[in-house]
């Protein structure tokens, strides 16, 4: 159900089963809603041999049970929105959420991003706002006329180099994705290496290679998924998963979180649940 300008009354990121079950029951509920996911939802389920323990369905394919989902959902005329959210600010009512070149403002969130398996360069967490960033359309102004380097893990990152290419005196892009770059700006510098550690002092001074060590000023990494706590600044982690209530509220008023994200036990039926759950005490907060 769309809302006016970008603007919704629940933005739900995840189109994992916990951030589809929000999406059904924000539907059902008559809440306006935006859904944003990957450009292939669900994929644990997807290679998943045979699910013995979700009620209804005895020994069923994951793909199978994938397919009944997005089926579900389609019949909903819901449309999952490809784009990665890289930022979710608070407002006055509500929150701001960068997501590609938009920006779209909703009065709650559900997180159900799943489990974030990536593990942190050293000095990325150090350095996380002192040069470390996950957004450049946020961020990239900083670096006018300086020097960024891009880590990217996924093709979104190509776009960040070419807005960055046009801030910034030089950038370096190193690719970690399996798709061809093709040609970028003259500015831009490819490095075919991986990546160590982030360096600095006060702030980033320098990107530290398996081949090199290269002074810049800032660091953008793009992964396909960002870490909670990376995601919306403030928000509480307990071990490495959201702390939430009973009601799936987190730390956050209006911010609530669903499936993986929250914790163990991590089975299908519980990030279903949970993300049925969430919406409708998303719906409830929203009165």
């Amino acid at each position: 159900m769309p809302g006016e300008n970008n603007s919704y009354e629940i933005a739900i990121i995840g189109c994992g089963p916990a951030g589809l079950s929000a999406a059904v029951n924000a539907r059902i509920r008559r809440k306006t809603f935006v859904i944003f996911g990957g450009e292939f939802c669900t994929p644990k389920l997807h290679s998943s041999p045979q699910v013995d323990n979700y009620l209804g369905f005895p020994k069923v394919k994951g793909e199978d049970l994938r397919k009944h989902f997005l089926r579900h959902v389609k019949e909903m005329e819901i449309n999952i929105n490809s784009v990665r959210v890289s930022a979710v600010y608070p407002q006055a009512e509500g929150f701001e959420l960068v997501a590609g070149e938009h920006n779209y403002n909703a009065k709650s969130v559900i997180i159900a991003t799943g489990v974030t398996a990536a593990k942190l360069f050293p000095g990325e967490k150090e350095y996380l706002g002192r040069g470390v960033g996950y957004c450049a359309t946020c961020d990239g102004p900083l670096y006018s006329g300086r020097t960024v380097a891009i880590i990217g893990y996924i093709k979104d990152a190509l776009k960040e180099a070419k807005y960055l290419s046009e801030l910034c005196h030089k950038v370096y892009f190193l690719p970690l994705f399996e798709e061809q770059v093709g040609s970028l700006q003259q500015n831009v510098e490819i490095i075919k290496d991986q990546p160590v550690r982030i360096n600095g002092q006060q702030t980033v001074t320098e990107l530290q290679t398996e081949g090199r060590r290269i002074a810049v000023n800032g660091v953008f990494i793009y992964r396909q998924t960002i870490l909670p706590d990376q995601l919306v600044p403030g928000l509480e982690i307990e071990g490495s998963a959201i702390k939430v209530n009973r009601s799936l509220e987190t730390s956050i008023k209006g911010i609530y979180a669903a499936g993986d994200c929250t914790g163990s036990p991590y089975q299908l039926a519980k990030a279903v649940g949970e993300g049925a759950v969430a919406a409708l005490h998303a719906a409830d907060f929203l009165g």
